[in-house]
């Protein structure tokens, strides 16, 4: 990749004994939206952390604009916002007030107006933070993010914890932050957040990243799997079920077992042939076609969520 927006080369963090960061590297192109994919602890709050400046690594490079964290701090934070995993502002600080007091720490700054306007809070501009409600509270954070016009924009987990039609509101947000060409570093431990908004994803586990690519080209490595969800009356050996015709390997995930197959009729067949051989029942079946979290079911042996 020439000239990239942000480089991430061998990265390693340390807390204690516990290893965070495991030699993460990536690229991201101006312009791309990039997401960071994988379960809590995975790392990526730390990754995020350590490009932002609010973090020292244990060891290896990153540059984010052509700037290193730590021996361009101030040249860093002029080009870059941040909405973090958890903002907390205090509670009898207006809306309006939040976005002059973060507008006045940069000489480049975008109009407030505009700002309020673009993130629905007009009619909440005089409102304390703590009459916000959390969906509110978060396009708040978003806003202060873009106080500054930055060219890089760091969102940590920006829905966790809201509804779903909150959710997509800011997925909305983001989506028009691309379409400004802004870049953007997204984590998330969403399937359906990281498929709908990023261009490329590093799928990361255990301080690692096990994969990257588009989200197009890391679910066609999948692509000749169909994936089989069955939930069964009595428990059978995860094996047995992975050996039937047209199964290419199953899982045994929180009580329901996973098969991906090549050939799913087949499969069906087989499976409930050698379930009235065992006097077993189903009592539930769902086919899906491959998603991101098949990907890290594959490479790992359990749900993101797990």
């Amino acid at each position: 990749m020439a000239n990239p927006v942000l480089r991430v080369e061998n990265l390693t963090k340390r807390y204690g004994d516990v290893e965070a960061v495991r030699g993460i590297s990536f690229e991201v192109a101006e312009g791309e939206v990039f997401g960071l994919l994988g379960p809590n602890g995975a790392g990526k709050t730390s990754t995020v952390e350590i490009l932002e400046g609010l973090r020292n690594a244990d060891s290896g490079t990153v540059s984010v604009c052509g700037y290193d964290p730590l021996r361009n701090p101030d040249e860093l934070k002029r080009e870059i916002g941040a909405a973090l995993q958890s903002t907390a502002l205090p509670d009898k600080l207006r809306v309006m007030e939040a976005l002059k007091l973060f507008a006045g720490f940069y000489k480049r700054r975008r109009n407030l107006e505009d700002l309020l306007k673009r993130f629905g809070l007009e009619e909440k501009r005089d409102a304390f933070y703590s009459q916000l409600s959390g969906g509110q509270k978060q396009r708040l954070a978003l806003a202060i993010a873009l106080v500054n016009d930055p060219k890089v924009v760091f969102l940590d987990e920006p829905t966790a914890g809201l509804d779903p039609q909150v959710r997509r509101e800011i997925y909305d947000v983001i989506e028009e932050l691309r379409r400004d060409k802004k870049t953007i570093l997204l984590t998330t431990h969403y399937i359906e957040e990281a498929e709908r908004l990023c261009d490329r994803v590093a799928i990361v586990d255990h301080g690692k990243v096990i994969v990257q690519g588009t989200p197009r080209e890391l679910k066609q490595s999948s692509a000749d799997k169909t994936r089989i969800e069955v939930r069964l009356a009595r428990e059978e050996s995860q094996e047995t079920l992975g050996s039937l015709e047209g199964v290419s390997d199953c899982r045994a995930l929180n009580g329901l077992y996973v098969l991906h197959c090549q050939r799913p009729p087949q499969a069906i067949v087989s499976l409930v042939k050698y379930l009235e051989t065992q006097n077993n029942e189903l009592v539930g079946l769902e086919i899906a076609t491959p998603s991101l979290e098949d990907v890290f079911i594959e490479l790992t042996g359990r749900r993101l969520r797990d």
